[in-house]
């Protein structure tokens, strides 16, 4: 794994939801970092810190959420050290229950699969079905690390670019949430 400046040159073998995330950042201009991992997709602790350590920013814990119906979803964006307990968030919304949304909602409005969560998914969810709800730890950092829609890539850009540029340019807007894992 190495750093590398920007989109890849060529998009051979990457998959569209990918590919949709560089054109998203270079349309809006947002300047980025990447390492590609194909060989070791980021699906368990030790690989993100690998990724983590050539980024140089841990790369945010992102979460599909809904309710006990099925028909509030959420994305929770907080640093990927910190604990998360159901109950604490629950509160903040006011909601009874929150569970792990099913892989089948997540690709059906984010086209993003398990183990690929990431914020820039929002893309995709053209009827504005899930709501992102974003750690004030995380509007803290100065740098926002990230999948880019595939678990076999990760990116760091400025999280100003996140909040100034990439989601108003989706039509996103964001809750702030203050977790502290107890």
């Amino acid at each position: 794994m190495e750093l590398l400046h920007g989109a890849p040159d060529s998009m051979e073998g990457r998959q569209d939801r990918e590919v949709r995330a560089y054109k998203l950042l270079n349309e809006l201009g947002v300047d980025f970092v990447r390492t590609d991992h194909p060989e070791e997709p980021a699906t368990s602790m030790e690989v993100c810190e690998k990724v983590d350590a050539i980024l140089g920013v841990k790369i945010c814990k992102n979460l599909f959420l809904c309710n006990r119906q099925k028909t509030n979803f959420y994305l929770l964006v907080m640093p990927g050290d910190k604990p998360f307990k159901t109950k604490e968030l629950s509160g903040q919304l006011g909601i009874s229950r929150l569970s792990f949304g099913e892989p089948h909602f997540m690709e059906e409005f984010l086209d993003i699969t398990p183990g690929s969560v990431s914020v820039l998914g929002l893309m995709n969810d053209r009827d504005h079905r899930v709501r992102l709800l974003i750690d004030e730890d995380v509007l803290e950092e100065e740098q926002f690390g990230c999948h880019p829609c595939m678990n076999t890539s990760s990116i760091r850009f400025a999280t100003k670019d996140l909040i100034d540029k990439i989601l108003p340019a989706i039509g996103v807007d964001y809750t702030t949430v203050k977790l502290v894992g107890i």
